[in-house]
């Protein structure tokens, strides 16, 4: 069966086998080192790392294709609005200017301009592979489980697992009513003009927004009957055990952290990495 956006597949192999806490503490750190610095070197170590791992988990691009173009857009969108809003503020940080072009006197391309965009696109690529490892290798009960073992209410640790389990359920709810839409002659294609396929998405909107309402009356019914959140605790099947290769992981991520915080206080003595000085 072709795997879906957002679908959890489970595969062998050592990402898949790590325990939910330990890829999401992993996620946290990596994510909170290149959040931090503007290093150019430790983020495209954490990029190659990341790509790394995500060949290593198998994931396939058909699970991960509808999202690199949402990302794309958002990148270029993220890069145009920032040169327009500011197309001085690599000069303001780097304290030197290297002019290459010039359209007027605001808006001109300088070398620090360019090397600042592309620390930051390099910041959000490193990051998206770290949250689509921990999205499409992580199953929601076993994650959920997780988080009940290090303290978290076991009531929002299950309303965490039905939140993860309901996003492949909507995207294959909308693709169902999308075909039937379709059958009965709602064209989605780029025959139409773009007002007109903005208005038939909203058709089957609509019916998603019934459906999903549905759902979770059903839900919220079985889960009272069943008295949940009775008792002060619960049982797990799920449960995964921490294993030597899970504190490995997460001492592992803990060092990446320390080493790029260690790397911005001594050798850059600040968030920046400044290569024109």
């Amino acid at each position: 069966m072709k795997a879906k956006l957002f679908d959890y597949v489970e595969r062998d192999n050592f990402v898949y086998r790590l325990s939910g806490i330990t890829k999401l503490l992993a996620f946290i750190f990596l994510t909170f080192a290149v959040m931090f610095t503007y290093d150019l070197r430790s983020i495209l170590c954490i990029l190659v790392f990341s790509f790394f791992v995500l060949r290593l988990s198998e994931i396939r691009f058909s699970q991960i294709r509808l999202m690199c173009w949402y990302v794309l857009i958002f990148l270029l969108m993220n890069a145009i609005l920032t040169y327009i809003f500011d197309p001085e503020y690599g000069v303001e940080i780097y304290g030197t200017r290297h002019e290459l072009l010039r359209f007027n006197s605001r808006y001109t391309v300088t070398a620090e301009q360019l090397f600042y965009q592309g620390t930051k696109l390099f910041k959000y690529v490193s990051v998206i592979p770290l949250g689509m490892i921990f999205l499409f290798t992580t199953d929601p009960s076993e994650f959920a489980a997780s988080l009940n073992s290090i303290g978290v209410s076991y009531k929002a640790c299950y309303a965490v697992s039905l939140t993860l389990r309901y996003f492949p359920d909507m995207v294959r709810d909308y693709g169902d009513i999308a075909l039937a839409q379709q059958s009965r002659g709602l064209d989605l294609s780029k025959k139409e003009k773009l007002t007109v396929r903005a208005k038939n998405v909203i058709n089957i909107c609509v019916p998603l927004i019934f459906s999903t309402m549905d759902r979770i009356e059903l839900i919220t019914n079985a889960m009272d009957l069943r008295s949940f959140g009775k008792k002060d605790k619960r049982t797990w099947y799920a449960k995964k055990p921490l294993r030597a290769c899970d504190y490995g992981v997460i001492a592992g991520s803990a060092a990446v952290f320390a080493a790029v915080m260690l790397v911005a206080v001594f050798i850059n003595h600040g968030r920046y990495w400044n290569p024109f000085i």
